[in-house]
């Protein structure tokens, strides 16, 4: 007898996740292989992506099916595999398919001034394709960190066609564009090939490999957001809020996608207030590495009395929804001498709920009265999710209940749930609905309500938008 699993694989920013996970969305094995964001400059986030890109996820899948192994007592089947990947990213690769430029990550200065654009725009793709061949010509292929790392674990450079909408126009959707993509420097030739979401891309050892998911995506699949009303906030490095509404309705500032629920909307963002600005508020007063941050946050926040706390503006490196401004920098007030760092991170922290807050608000106010659309609550998760302190601050910001997901590496557990999809076990997005559960709730506290909604307008009017 064997036990067969589906490992799924997330490529983020400063981590490749996998887990082996059952036919019933039970987490057999976890894995984690770290690596380094690199900022060479306040505008430029880019990843070693030899590193990030190609020896990450083989190393993650070899370790989460050795760690299977040996959690159980019989032998594991890989039925199937899927990646998925932060986009948009770039870099060039050689005739093995070894990246050769930097991996350019979303965010970075030389994919351009996107404005309030639409994450299905290319403009960024664009510009970051535009770049990469000026720095490699001729290269085999200009890659997405999803094409490389297919083509380290199966030998074919393919994105999903979800992936491949974010190209839009360069793909249409049928094909690559070969006159769009030679104003960029490059050809057809040298792009990935698209293969339908949840479909396979090549045999694979006992299974096969999909040909991959947006880890946006995967979270959506499988955590359980699936009411109007409902706010599904992804605490990793970069945040992202989405609210679920039940039409589509377009609010400047935001964006709005369809969401992987029939008949339901999302509208959103993704925001710079996350881990990445948690972990260098942190290393500013001493703290170590993200982890160990979320660890000494749970330890010290309490400490500093709800009515008495600054308000951070949290843009070090510029905002994306529902600002759009990558000039904008961090700004902090109401200091003074009683404060501590106790205070600055709690402030840290709220500052992170007040985003939430505030696409909330706008999408809401978007969707206008007669909707009858009102949040009722936040699923939170995500690495942060792990962190109570973060939680709680949440709740506090927001004023709404927190309902923790039990597995907080979503996009992992939703790319497993496509790789079962690809394997031909299940028929529909709509089946990961059962593979979501709430490992917890976390009520706002009522002491903290009122001085939170005064630090809200404080922080609306910090981040000159108090519209």
């Amino acid at each position: 007898m064997a036990l067969d699993v589906t490992v799924g694989i997330d490529i983020g920013t400063t981590s490749v996740k996998a887990l082996a996970v059952d036919a019933e969305g039970g987490v057999v094995a976890r894995a984690r292989v770290p690596h380094r964001l690199v900022v060479p400059a306040p505008d430029l986030m880019e990843h070693d992506a030899v590193r990030a890109w190609r020896r990450g996820p083989r190393a993650a899948l070899a370790g989460v099916i050795a760690s299977a192994e040996q959690s159980v007592s019989t032998r594991i089947r890989q039925v199937g595999v899927c990646v998925s990947s932060m986009v948009p990213s770039v870099t060039a690769v050689d005739n093995k398919g070894i990246p050769r430029t930097p991996g350019l990550l979303y965010g970075d200065a030389r994919g351009g001034d996107l404005g309030a654009a639409q994450p299905g725009s290319s403009e960024e793709v664009s510009e970051f394709i535009r770049w990469t061949s000026s720095e490699f010509p001729g290269a085999r292929g200009y890659w997405p960190a999803l094409a490389v790392a297919n083509y380290a674990l199966g030998r074919r450079a393919a994105i999903d066609t979800a992936t491949a909408f974010t190209y839009f126009p360069l793909h249409t959707g049928m094909e690559w564009d070969a006159e769009l993509l030679s104003r960029l420097g490059a050809v057809p030739a040298q792009m990935p090939a698209v293969v339908p979401l949840g479909e396979p891309v090549v045999k694979m050892g006992d299974g096969v490999l999909s040909s991959g998911s947006i880890d946006a995506l995967g979270e959506q699949m499988v955590a359980g957001a699936r009411d109007d009303g409902d706010v599904l906030v992804i605490c990793g490095s970069t945040l992202v809020v989405w609210v679920v509404v039940p039409e589509w309705v377009e609010v400047p500032g935001l964006w709005t996608v369809p969401h992987t629920v029939p008949g339901k909307v999302l509208i959103g963002g993704a925001s710079n207030a996350g881990g990445l600005f948690l972990q260098w508020v942190a290393a500013m007063i001493g703290f170590g590495s993200l982890e160990a941050a979320l660890e000494r946050f749970d330890d010290v926040v309490g400490s500093s009395p709800a009515r008495d706390v600054p308000v951070w503006a949290p843009y070090p490196r510029g905002e994306r929804t529902p600002l759009h401004d990558p000039a904008r920098r961090a700004a902090i007030t109401g200091m003074d001498m009683t404060h501590g760092p106790s205070a600055v991170l709690r402030a840290a922290l709220e500052a992170t709920g007040f985003v939430v807050r505030h696409h909330v608000d706008l999408a809401i106010a978007g969707l206008g009265k007669r909707s009858g659309v009102a949040p009722r609550r936040i699923v939170a998760t995500g690495g942060g999710s792990r962190s109570r302190a973060w939680m709680q601050a949440l709740a506090d910001a927001t004023g709404l209940v927190v309902d923790v997901v039990a597995v907080p590496e979503g996009a992992a557990l939703g790319s497993a749930y496509v790789a079962r999809m690809a394997a031909g076990l299940e028929s529909s997005f709509e089946g990961g609905a059962r593979w979501a559960r709430i490992g917890g709730r976390i009520d706002p506290l009522q002491a903290s309500l009122e001085p939170c909604s005064e630090r809200y307008l404080s922080f609306r009017e910090l981040s000159g938008d108090v519209g």
